[in-house]
């Protein structure tokens, strides 16, 4: 009787084990990385950046951008989705140097991010700045 106890106790410690395994690895592919980046210039209005990579690279959670060299004001976002109807962000205001934007969530549990066009001001007097698109997959 002892020993078939044990026997479902260690059966449920090792089923436990792998589950939270499984579960552990499930949380740790949720990542933030770069979709695609590009420098943006004081006498530009406006920017289209492409998402690089396969249609499996694009397929993604949520959406953010960041900014480096110089805050940037940004009046309105527009994200571009495979096959879905494109999401405009409007009044952002303004990303400061080495900062970034509100997560926006994709459409439905996952959509495909074909690119990003931003209309912005460069604040402070710098000649250029580099805008990032980040992904969560």
């Amino acid at each position: 009787m002892k020993t078939k106890i044990h026997t479902l106790m260690a059966s449920f410690v090792v089923a436990f084990a792998a589950l939270m395994g499984f579960a552990g690895t499930a949380m740790a592919a949720d990542e933030w990385f770069v979709l695609g980046e590009q420098t943006i210039k004081s006498a530009d209005p406006s920017v289209n950046i492409k998402s690089a990579g396969g249609r499996w690279d694009k397929d993604i959670k949520q959406v953010k951008l960041s900014a480096e060299g110089a805050d940037v004001q940004i009046s309105q976002i527009i994200l571009h989705w495979d096959n879905r109807k494109d999401d405009t962000l409007k009044d952002v205001g303004v990303m400061k140097a080495g900062g970034q934007t509100a997560a926006a969530d994709a459409p439905g549990r996952k959509g495909r991010l074909t690119g990003v066009t931003v209309n912005y001001k460069i604040l402070g007097n710098k000649p250029a700045a580099t805008l990032k698109v980040w992904g969560l997959d």
